[in-house]
């Protein structure tokens, strides 16, 4: 069975994966191209005697590469493996999309066009002559549908028809002067008998060289006749420049695209219905009005983070007590301590940590899936724009950011959207402000124990807004000193309102969920069996002898207590079967209480294990730090709490309870905890806590998707730097006048 390979290649919100779902059977697998972290989408079909592929390349608007998917894109195509380009276009918007089809022509590769969102046209009285603009392109255009699955057997025919025989070059006219000079040069080539090598002919080889393209001019630069191919070249250039009242080569091509487009549009489109405003256009008088347009995505988003926070609480806690049952279960068949220790508290409860997690990440993106495949993000984005851009940002930039707000790992990912370098890098060094679901918990702890029941809602909001405006002015600081330059202008499409696909929907959430397990659970598991690791050990055996003859000695007591508490209990028993004066039984009795001996049992329990803390690696780099955190009016305790949620920060609460001897089962609505840490804390030093955990690093799970994204290690040094520099002088801040005041 022979392999073709096809690129499936279009602009965003084409319809490119839907389409894939719907030839293919819905069986879109996502992986990663390699060496980038870019995401890559592949369907299979089998048919006759061939087993196609089909590649869905990122959405692009041209070949010019900006952003990181774009580039990519443009990678695969000048140097992939492939078959045949399937270049799917928006039939509601044809000229636009005609503009990356021009260029996609001039890679002389095989193609196929697609009509996509045929329906559509139709019910907006858009009609296009396909074999009209067959016979101009020399392409197959086939109108389909893949929402109703129209032509998509006709489409597979063609596909195969159009690989099994040889290349028919596209037709691609640009003006007539361009036209022009593009024959001088192939008129001197054929005179001089020139065959250029890998099959290009003249006419490719005039074109390369009129659009400079660096590949054509390094291959005749080679060729003895480019002395003289030289002066007709450059007068060829001059003639061209003249035509087009500019010397800007990019912008004349752009032009000769625009032209093309405008002019096969005319060709090849009618419109059968009067121009009345469509649903689109109606729908967005209202969600991008002036007034309404700004509260009503509020809303949206309150409603988003709202569902992803309370109704992702339920499954969270079925994970938490499954994870907790398993590691008990397990740990009960382990007899090795050590073994079962990393075992049950490294890799059980570090892989717990993540997959708890999972239910809020799946409700954020779902419904960031939603509004993309609505239509309505670009809208937000558009909103957001002018407000972004007195910051330094881009509207883009709204949708990692948004995205920071349920975990930083997909919103560095998100980032990929924007373009230009500094405005990706901008915006994820200020994704760490937008406080992730981890953080919620150190947050809950600590409004509980330092607020009142009816106020700490309100601070946990305020806590998020505050954390959102910090992250705004970090942004404008970077752009005025890192980041210098001009603002890329905001142009994004407004694709129409559509309703979500279901299929499409559920690739989405789960591609992006496996990812994340992927991704974010390899190192937080890592780095939770690292935490593990320096808090176990070295070892104190002493601590330890010191610690269990007491807990011994207590254990004796209770067995002695609870013995003589039934002895007390049966002569109680035997007085009233007897008759005897309650008050004659209890003068003779000696008593002791159990519950108050299993008390101390706890206690001693509890400060064996901070003082063994104290003793291992992570409670000697505590005592190493102290000095650091001191300003900040942070103890030894705080400082390692601050280390471990470098792994995950809802360690930051165990680790708590852990150091304030209260066990490392307590949770962030644990009473005990919130007591001792009020008693214990003051509250300039509880509100430094918070900002610093509100500022530092977010995880060593992002960090390193921050690495990858940036491409640089530089920027990750960077972003350590900013981070941890940026904590302690906002918590110093912090601290130091809340004392002035309090």
């Amino acid at each position: 069975m022979k392999k073709i390979v096809i690129a499936l290649v279009g602009q965003p919100n084409v319809g490119k994966s839907h389409l894939a779902n719907a030839i293919s059977g819905s069986n879109l697998k996502i992986g990663n191209f390699a060496g980038v972290t870019v995401e890559k989408a592949t369907a299979r079909l089998s048919t006759e005697d061939f087993s196609i592929e089909f590649i869905d390349l990122p959405g692009l608007y041209s070949l010019e590469d900006f952003s990181a998917d774009e580039k990519v894109t443009k990678d695969f195509l000048l140097k992939g493996e492939y078959d045949l380009i399937l270049n799917v276009i928006d039939s509601t918007n044809l000229e636009r999309n005609l503009m990356l089809t021009t260029e996609l022509m001039e890679l002389q590769k095989k193609m196929v066009i697609a009509l996509n969102m045929d329906d559509e046209a139709i019910k907006e009285g858009i009609n296009i002559d396909s074999d009209a603009m067959s016979k101009i392109l020399s392409l197959p255009c086939i109108r389909v549908s893949s929402k109703l699955k129209t032509n998509i057997e006709l489409l597979v025919e063609k596909i195969l028809d159009v690989t099994k025989n040889p290349l028919v070059e596209p037709k691609l006219i640009y003006s007539d002067e361009v036209e022009e000079q593009l024959q001088t040069i192939v008129r001197f080539l054929d005179d001089k008998h020139f065959c250029a090598p890998n099959g290009l002919t003249n006419r490719h080889i005039a074109v390369g060289l009129l659009w400079q393209k660096k590949d054509v001019y390094a291959l005749m630069h080679e060729q003895p006749l480019y002395v003289e191919l030289h002066p007709i070249l450059n007068n060829a250039l001059g003639h061209v420049y003249m035509y087009s009242q500019c010397d800007d080569i990019e912008e004349v091509i752009n032009r000769q695209h625009t032209a093309f487009s405008a002019g096969l549009s005319a060709e090849v489109v009618s419109v059968s219905k009067s121009k009345n405003r469509n649903l689109t256009q109606k729908i967005d008088t209202i969600l991008i009005h002036k007034l309404f347009g700004l509260p009503i995505f509020i809303f949206l988003m309150w409603g988003l983070f709202q569902l992803t926070f309370t109704l992702g609480e339920i499954p969270m806690g079925w994970i938490e007590d499954s994870f907790g049952w398993l590691g008990e279960t397990i740990g009960m068949s382990i007899t090795n301590e050590a073994l079962k220790s990393l075992i049950v508290d490294g890799i059980i409860a570090g892989v717990g940590s993540v997959i708890m997690f999972l239910p809020n990440i799946m409700i954020l993106f779902l419904g960031i899936a939603l509004l993309e495949t609505t239509g309505y993000m670009s809208r937000a984005a558009f909103l957001l724009d002018g407000f972004f851009h007195r910051f330094g940002l881009h509207g883009k930039s709204f949708v990692p950011l948004v995205t920071g707000f349920g975990c930083s790992v997909p919103a560095y990912m998100a980032a990929r959207t924007l373009k230009n370098k500094k405005d990706r890098l901008l915006t994820m060094f200020i994704i760490g402000f937008m406080s992730c679901g981890a953080r919620l918990p150190v947050y809950v702890l600590f409004a509980g124990a330092f607020f009142e029941e009816s106020m700490a809602g309100n601070v946990l909001f305020g806590i998020y807004i505050v954390g959102a405006l910090l992250g705004l002015i970090a942004a404008k600081i970077l752009r005025v000193t890192a980041f210098k330059g001009e603002d890329e202008p905001f142009v994004m499409e407004m694709p129409k309102y559509r309703l979500p696909s279901l299929r499409l929907l559920w690739f989405v959430v789960y591609s992006k969920s496996i990812m994340y397990i992927k991704k974010a659970g390899t190192f937080i598991l890592l780095a939770s069996m690292l935490i593990w690791f320096i808090s176990a050990y070295p070892k104190n055996s002493v601590i330890e002898a010191e610690y269990t003859t007491k807990i011994e000695a207590l254990q004796a007591q209770l067995e002695e207590a609870s013995s003589t508490q039934k002895d007390e209990a049966a002569d109680e028993e035997k007085a009233i079967n007897e008759a005897k004066p309650t008050e004659e039984v209890a003068a003779n009795s000696d008593v002791k209480e159990p519950a108050s001996i299993e008390n101390a049992i706890t206690a001693l329990e509890n400060e064996k294990r901070e003082k063994l803390v104290e003793n291992t690696y992570l409670g000697i780099m505590g005592k190493a730090i102290e000095p650091a955190f001191a300003p900040l009016g942070f103890d030894w305790k705080m400082g390692v709490a601050t280390l471990s949620g470098l792994a995950a920060k809802e360690v930051i609460v165990s680790t708590l309870g852990v150091l304030y001897s209260l066990g490392d089962k307590v949770s962030e609505d644990d009473n005990s905890l919130r007591e001792i840490i009020a008693s214990n804390m003051s509250i300039a030093s509880a509100m430094a806590f918070i900002v610093f955990v509100m500022v530092y690093l977010p995880c060593l799970a992002a960090t390193a998707v921050f690495a990858k994204e940036a491409e640089s290690a530089r920027y990750t040094v960077y972003l350590v730097i900013f981070t941890f520099a940026t904590a302690w002088i906002l918590a110093f801040i912090t601290y130091n006048v809340i004392l002035l005041f309090s």
